[in-house]
């Protein structure tokens, strides 16, 4: 294997990791990076670094800015309503047309599980992971490559629209039980109807991020 390859094998397992970092919600939307802080806490060389920069930014998760270096996107309000819109298209025909028996039943039902016990622990951020774990785990029951692929970029993204709303238990809290149903209707082969509740579920949790964005936007004397 070329020096050259293991170079971008590198950058790729770099970016990889701070895409989960995105995911889990390590970072909030306009925070600046520091090169020389991730470069020394990651031991790998500011040149790996700032290429997987580059393809983070590329993807619209981070923002560079000349003379001010890199930073944390904010999703703007177009963004987060394509993002529900693709996660209405992906997740809804996933559940319809699954199998209940499908493997990637004992991931959403472990992520409910992990759900419940953060919310008994007032673990908010864990809660949070473990609905991006269930959401995670109905696009696996589409048994697609490409859409687990695209859809754990997507969740990089939503995770910064969620970034947006302070109030990790007013943002996580409603969703547990919601996912709870969602499982209990997918076990139970209720698909159709599954499919039509995580569509009602998914307007509703973009009309919340909708209007934390808003608020936000007036609290900086931006009109939306």
């Amino acid at each position: 294997m070329s020096r050259t390859t293991d170079t971008q094998n590198l950058a790729d397992r770099v970016t990889e990791e701070l895409r989960s970092k995105l995911i889990a919600g390590d970072w909030e939307p306009g925070q600046r990076l520091s090169e020389a802080a991730l470069s020394e806490s990651l031991a790998i060389s500011r040149n790996t670094l700032r290429e997987a920069f580059r393809l983070l930014t590329k993807e619209g998760l981070l923002v560079h800015e000349p003379n001010k270096g890199v930073s944390v996107a904010a999703p703007s309000m177009a963004s987060i309503m394509d993002i529900y819109r693709v996660r209405r298209m992906i997740e809804c025909q996933a559940l319809a047309q699954a199998y209940p028996m499908h493997p990637a039943r004992s991931a959403m039902r472990a992520a409910v599980e992990d759900a419940l016990r953060g919310r008994e622990e007032r673990d908010w951020p864990a809660v949070g992971s473990a609905n991006m774990a269930f959401h995670k785990a109905v696009v696996a029951l589409a048994d697609s490559e490409r859409l687990d692929t695209m859809f754990t970029h997507l969740l990089a993204e939503l995770r910064l629209a969620f970034g947006l709303l302070r109030d990790p238990e007013f943002l996580h809290a409603p969703y547990v039980d919601m996912n709870s149903k969602l499982l209990a209707l997918f076990e139970a082969g209720k698909l159709t109807e599954a499919s039509n509740s995580l569509h009602d579920y998914l307007v509703h949790s973009e009309r919340i991020i909708l209007a934390a964005y808003a608020r936000r936007l007036a609290e900086q004397g931006v009109r939306a």
